[in-house]
């Protein structure tokens, strides 16, 4: 059986890019763990989001549920000032919070890592910091395979990752069902401007539908 870390910035970023990976590693027998670096509260319960992630994570099969105890850095022009209690992640040392993911990476004897490719994806400050803190933490446990969750670039058109890039393709339309209903899980985030519509057509998707654009997850191998 091998131990998979599944490294994300946020609630519900676990599904996006790479829930159906982990449902069918789940599925196969793998155990599976998911730490996230931060809530993903912005001036909201930090409780509610967490609580989204422990069920999203039960329907996908994940075992174990891990947050860094980071503040969400956000997403634009302006960055906030850290909260009283906690730093937010972008400004929180590589090394400190590297430090952090290997603990959890040695207490599981973890044999894979996913992180995220070097753009963050599309730009997110939280995500790019993943991709440095990830790596950083797998040369601290010692973890050897470090794989990168992206999209092949002339999809998007912008950020993530160029084709040539990417080394491995997964198709998980067999695990659809539950990449729909692990997203479904972060209630929450179905109601906030633009990305909570774009969300809401996203789960009302026929199933088919659903398997057809989100069924296959792309990765590159890191550094």
């Amino acid at each position: 059986m091998t131990t998979i870390v599944a490294f994300h910035a946020h609630p519900d970023d676990e599904v996006l890019l790479t829930g159906g990976t982990l449902a069918r590693a789940g599925a196969d027998g793998h155990r599976v763990v998911v730490v996230v670096a931060t809530d993903g509260i912005i001036g909201e319960h930090t409780e509610d989001r967490l609580n989204e992630l422990r069920t999203s994570a039960a329907i996908l099969g994940v075992h174990r549920v891990v947050c860094l105890g980071y503040a969400d850095s956000g997403h634009g022009p302006l960055l906030y000032d850290d909260p009283p209690d906690r730093t937010r992640f972008v400004r929180a040392p590589v090394e400190e919070a590297a430090g952090r993911l290997a603990e959890v990476l040695r207490e599981e004897s973890a044999s894979v890592l996913i992180s995220y490719d070097a753009n963050g994806g599309y730009g997110h400050r939280d995500h790019v910091q993943v991709h440095h803190v990830g790596a950083r933490a797998a040369q601290l446990a010692g973890v050897t395979r470090v794989l990168e969750a992206t999209m092949p670039r002339e999809l998007v058109r912008s950020g993530y990752t160029p084709r040539a890039q990417i080394t491995h393709s997964f198709n998980v339309r067999g695990y659809a069902r539950k990449k729909r209903a692990a997203l479904a899980a972060h209630a929450s985030q179905l109601h906030r401007g633009r990305s909570g519509r774009i969300m809401r057509l996203i789960v009302r998707l026929p199933l088919p539908l659903f398997a057809l654009l989100l069924g296959r997850e792309w990765f590159r191998t890191g550094a």
